[in-house]
C-alpha cells in the first residue's frame, strides 16, 4: 500500500473513532475508573460495582429516554417534572409487597406515557416548538408532584428500594441487569421500521416525509416512549433514596442533556442513541465519584457540572465535524 493510499486509510478511521461518541464516552469512562480505581482500594469489589450501577441507573434512563426525543431533533424539559412527580407517588401512594411494587411500576409509566402523549400531540402534531411545549409539561408535572407531596418526606416501602438496589444472585447489580434490558430493548427497536425512521426524521424530516415516512407518528412515539424511560428514572431514583422530594427531578433537567451530549447524541437530530447517552450517564456519575474521593468539596459540584456540559457540546459538535469528514 502507498503512502497516499495508507493516509487516506489512516484519516478516514481516525474520522470514524472520533465520530463514534459510544467510543469516545466508553474511552473518558475507563480513564475516570481507573483514576478512581488508584484511589480507593475497594472500587472493584462487588459492594463498590454495585454501588456504582444503582447511581448512574436513574440518570442513564433519564438520558435513554431524552436521547430518542434528541434523535428527531428535538428537546424534552418534562424529564425532570416526570422523575419528580413519580418519585413523590413511589413514596406515598404504593404499599409493601411485590404486587404492590409492580402497581406502582404501572401508575408511574402511566403517568409518563401520559405527560410523553401530551409532548407528542403538541410538538408532532400541533407543530408547537419543543422546548415550549416540554416546559409547561414541565411545570405542571412539577405542580402536581408539589400536590402530593410538598415537602422532602414519604417512605418507599423496602420491598422496591431493597430489590432494586441489590445483587441478582449476590452477583450481578439489579440495576445492571435493568440497564442491560434497556440497551437490548434499545437494540432491537433501532432495527424495526420504526427505529430506522426515528434517525431518517432527525437527519432531514422533509425527505422523510418525502419517502413515505409518517413522520408525525415517529416523533409522536418518540415524545411517549421518553416519558415512559423519565417514569422509571423516577422509580429506581425512588429505590435508591427510598424517600420523596417534590424537587427530586431538579438536576436531572441539566445532567440529563450532559450525558446525552456526552455520549455523542448530536443535537441536530438523526445520530447518535441510547447506548453513548447511558454511558454518557455513567461517566457523570462517576466523576461525581472521583471528584469527592479526591477531596472536592460538594460545593464545586455545580461549577463542574458546568464545564462538563460546555465540554460536552464541544464533544458532539467535534463528533459531528468527523463524522462529515469535515476537519474541526
Amino acid at each position: 500500500m502507498n503512502a497516499p493510499v495508507s493516509n487516506a486509510v489512516t484519516r478516514s478511521l481516525l474520522r470514524r473513532l472520533l465520530g463514534n461518541g459510544t467510543l469516545i464516552v466508553a474511552f473518558i469512562y475507563a480513564l475516570l475508573f481507573t483514576i478512581f480505581a488508584s484511589r480507593q482500594s475497594d472500587a472493584l469489589s462487588q459492594t463498590s460495582i454495585t454501588d456504582l450501577f444503582n447511581n448512574a441507573a436513574p440518570l442513564a434512563l433519564a438520558a435513554a429516554g431524552g436521547s430518542l426525543v434528541v434523535l428527531t431533533r428535538g428537546f424534552d424539559l418534562s424529564v425532570a417534572g416526570v422523575v419528580a412527580l413519580s418519585n413523590v407517588l413511589m413514596a406515598t401512594q404504593v404499599g409493601e409487597g411485590p404486587q404492590q411494587a409492580l402497581l406502582g411500576l404501572a401508575v408511574v409509566c402511566t403517568a409518563g406515557l401520559l405527560v410523553g402523549a401530551v409532548n407528542g400531540i403538541l410538538v408532532a402534531y400541533i407543530r408547537l416548538q419543543s422546548i415550549a411545549s416540554t416546559l409547561a409539561t414541565m411545570i405542571v408535572t412539577s405542580g402536581l408532584a408539589l400536590l402530593v407531596l410538598d415537602a422532602p418526606g414519604g417512605t418507599v416501602p423496602d420491598f422496591v428500594a431493597d430489590t432494586l438496589t441489590d445483587s441478582a444472585a449476590g452477583i450481578v447489580p439489579v440495576a445492571a441487569l435493568i440497564l442491560l434490558a434497556v440497551v437490548l430493548i434499545w437494540l432491537l427497536l433501532r432495527r424495526t421500521d420504526w427505529g430506522v425512521a426515528l434517525y431518517a426524521v432527525g437527519a432531514d424530516e422533509t425527505a422523510a416525509g418525502l419517502a413515505g415516512i409518517r413522520t408525525r407518528r415517529v416523533k409522536f412515539f418518540a415524545y411517549c416512549l421518553a416519558g415512559v424511560f423519565y417514569a422509571l428514572s423516577g422509580y429506581m431514583l425512588s429505590a435508591l433514596t427510598a424517600t420523596g422530594n417534590p424537587n427530586a427531578g431538579n438536576s436531572y433537567l441539566l445532567l440529563t442533556f450532559a450525558a446525552i451530549a456526552i455520549g455523542g447524541t448530536s443535537f441536530s437530530g438523526g445520530r447518535g442513541g441510547v447506548v453513548g447517552a447511558m454511558l454518557g450517564a455513567a461517566t457523570l456519575t462517576l466523576l461525581q465519584k472521583v471528584l469527592f474521593s479526591a477531596g472536592v468539596s460538594s460545593f464545586y459540584t455545580g461549577i463542574f457540572q458546568g464545564v462538563v456540559m460546555i465540554l460536552a457540546v464541544l464533544v458532539a459538535a467535534t463528533s459531528d465535524r468527523f463524522a462529515s469528514g469535515r476537519r474541526a
